[in-house]
């Protein structure tokens, strides 16, 4: 589901310029470190989007990978986009506002860029 979220969000982004790399990791275990160090070198950047909340999310795990093994790479800081850290609501309309979406993957690829 966040995969086709980042798609979206990169494909707004091209049309105002902004060239955006969406890698999908599809496992995370064995987490494909290569991958992501292959793509922070590139871009010199790393948004992280997970569906889990922020904190205990598989993101600090991406981003600490980040850090110890690419940190000379970045050129802005490590962003994650994330559910809040708070229970998933059962209402379809308050659901959809607790899941990470394409503004907001938008407004973080604007605050490294």
């Amino acid at each position: 589901a966040m995969v086709q979220k980042a798609l979206a969000a990169a494909e707004t982004l091209d049309k105002e310029g902004v060239s955006a790399e969406v890698l999908d990791l599809r496992t995370i275990s064995p987490l494909d470190k290569e991958a992501i160090l292959k793509s922070v070198e590139k871009t010199g950047r790393a948004i992280i989007l997970h569906e889990a909340t922020l904190t205990g999310g598989v993101g600090g795990e991406i981003a600490a990978i980040i850090a110890d093994e690419g940190f000379d790479y970045l050129n802005a800081p490590i962003k994650r986009v994330a559910a809040p850290d708070c229970p998933i609501p059962f209402s379809p309309v308050l659901e959809q506002a607790w899941v990470p979406n394409e503004e907001k993957v938008i407004a973080a690829v604007k605050q490294v860029v």
